[in-house]
């Protein structure tokens, strides 16, 4: 209960005083069946709604919990793809350094050897985001191979994507 907020604060506030007013009102006189009626139905509701606030509280803090591992999972993915395209990018900078075409021929297998990392890493990526969100996932990999289709002529296929 030490995160439930001001509204959470302010409904139990609420619910104290006014079953606090309703227990001093019956304490003191007794109570017609209307009023009988009146007090369930009122705590009835307070205690409804104090209990769909905090349980709302409980579930948000719960899927939290469960999405922390998906999200480590995938930040230390995203690190992976920053790591790899800093390398390629010490590469492609290392171009004006190349003086056989011998040379040129290593680069080429080295960005090859990068580019397949990242696509593998991203595929990592997807794999653990499916668990979560498998409906996203399959859209985007419906939209990447529209993409890669789309952009290919007719007849080559690329064997770099899964």
């Amino acid at each position: 209960m030490k995160n439930i907020g001001f509204v959470g604060i302010i409904l139990i506030i609420i619910g104290i005083l006014g079953i606090a007013g309703l227990v001093f009102i019956a304490a003191t006189r007794s109570m017609t069946t209307l009023e009988n009626v009146f007090l369930q139905v009122l705590s009835l509701v307070i205690g409804i709604g104090v209990s769909l606030y905090i349980s709302k509280q409980s579930a948000e803090k719960t899927a939290r919990e469960i999405i922390k591992p998906h999200a480590r999972s995938a930040f230390r993915r995203l690190v992976s793809l920053y790591e790899s395209l800093s390398r390629a990018s010490n590469e492609i900078q290392s171009i004006n350094n190349l003086e056989s075409p011998e040379d040129y021929k290593v680069l080429v297998a080295k960005l090859d050897t990068i580019v397949t990392e990242q696509l593998s890493t991203a595929d990592d990526a997807l794999e653990d985001w499916n668990d979560i969100v498998p409906d996203d996932v399959e859209e985007l990999r419906e939209n990447l191979e529209n993409r890669i289709q789309g952009g290919i002529d007719d007849g080559a296929k690329t064997t770099n994507s899964r």
